[in-house]
């Protein structure tokens, strides 16, 4: 029989679970396993209830920021900071209809790509 292993010397390692050699040997049948169940395509809408910016640059009129990112493909990619979007997290500009119900000042995040 193995000596058992002390603990600090298995951090970081790997485990598996592989059947000793009495089980491989035993004639039982092994009991039938049923498929498990497919996860349903479930979405989750979240909403934010009146302004998203409480205070934020609150002198704009919409508060759009820009990044350069040299590693993208596209030259311009929107981000959706109002939780509105159809598209989300892609801005599709519902922001737009957030801000004239709710008088917030929100605008989407700009990432450039950059050189």
């Amino acid at each position: 029989m193995a000596s058992p292993i002390p603990a600090a010397s298995v951090i970081g390692a790997r485990f598996s679970y592989a059947p000793s050699s009495e089980t491989l040997r035993s004639n039982r049948p092994r009991p039938r396993t049923l498929p498990l169940p497919r996860p349903r395509d479930r979405r989750v809408a979240v909403r934010a209830e009146g302004w998203v910016n409480p205070g934020v640059r609150k002198n704009e009129d919409k508060v759009v920021d820009s990044v350069l990112v040299p590693e993208l493909s596209k030259p311009l990619t929107a981000y959706c900071r109002c939780w509105r979007s159809g598209t989300f997290p892609l801005c599709d500009g519902s922001h737009v209809k957030h801000n004239k119900a709710t008088g917030d000042n929100v605008g989407p995040l700009l990432l450039k790509k950059g050189k």
